[in-house]
Order: structure tokens, then sequence, then C-alpha cells
């Protein structure tokens, strides 16, 4: 490894997880990404995602619903919209709305939201997946 970094989640309420880290990754408007100690600096948007934070004594994922996030070489601060450990997640609930937003998607309706509908979807599926 290449050594570690500070990582610092925040979400509205508050503080979700600071501690260190050795790989982070996750999943921006670019696509997958890998962030280790020193990586060139960086500014992005988050989209929903599993993130998947390795640390010396394992991996932990969350589920992390949008955001930003800034990668410094040593510090990296995840501004989230909202971030669940998988514990957290009622995974019935989550399947009920993917099923909702696939049944609003498949619509031709022109009152259908789209873009909300798609986002509603990649929430379903991140809070899905990291329950897993």
């Amino acid at each position: 490894m290449a050594g570690t970094f500070e990582l610092k989640i925040i979400e509205p309420d508050g503080v979700f997880y600071e501690g260190e880290g050795e790989l982070l990754e996750f999943v921006s408007i670019e696509g997958e990404m890998g962030v280790y100690k020193d990586h060139i600096p960086l500014t992005t948007i988050l989209e929903p995602c599993v993130m998947k934070i390795h640390t010396g004594e394992g991996v932990k994922n969350a589920a992390v619903l949008g955001g930003f996030i800034e990668v410094l070489k040593t510090k990296i601060t995840v501004l989230a919209e909202n971030a669940e450990w998988p514990d957290e997640i009622d995974v019935k609930r989550a399947k009920q709305a993917k099923k909702r937003a696939q049944e609003r998607l498949k619509k031709s309706d022109a009152s259908i939201d789209v873009r909300r509908a798609e986002a509603a979807l990649k929430r379903a599926m991140a809070r899905i997946d990291a329950a897993r």
C-alpha cells in the first residue's frame, strides 16, 4: 500500500465517518474511481453508489446517495447528501423504491420527471447493493 490518508464523510446531520483509509472506491459522474494516498488533487460530483472504505482492518461499505468529494494528497473529504451503513438500510423499502422508479421510467407519459425517476432508481440500487 501507498500509506494512509485522512477520510471524513460528512452528511447534513453531521460527521458520518472519520478515520484513516488506504483506498477509497466510489462512483463519480466521470465513472468508477479508486483513490490512494498521494492521488492527484481532484474535486468531483458523486453518483449514488456503494462507497468502499479500505482500512488496515478490512473493507467498510456504505451507501452514499450523492454529493461531492474533494481529494487532496493526504486527505479526502466527502460531502454526502446522505450516507448509510448496511445495517441501517431497510432493504424491503429500497426494493419497493426501485420497483416504483422502474415503473415510472417504463411509462411514456410526458408528466414523468425522467431525471428524478433515474435518480431514485440509482439511490435504491445503491442501498440494495450496500446491504448485500
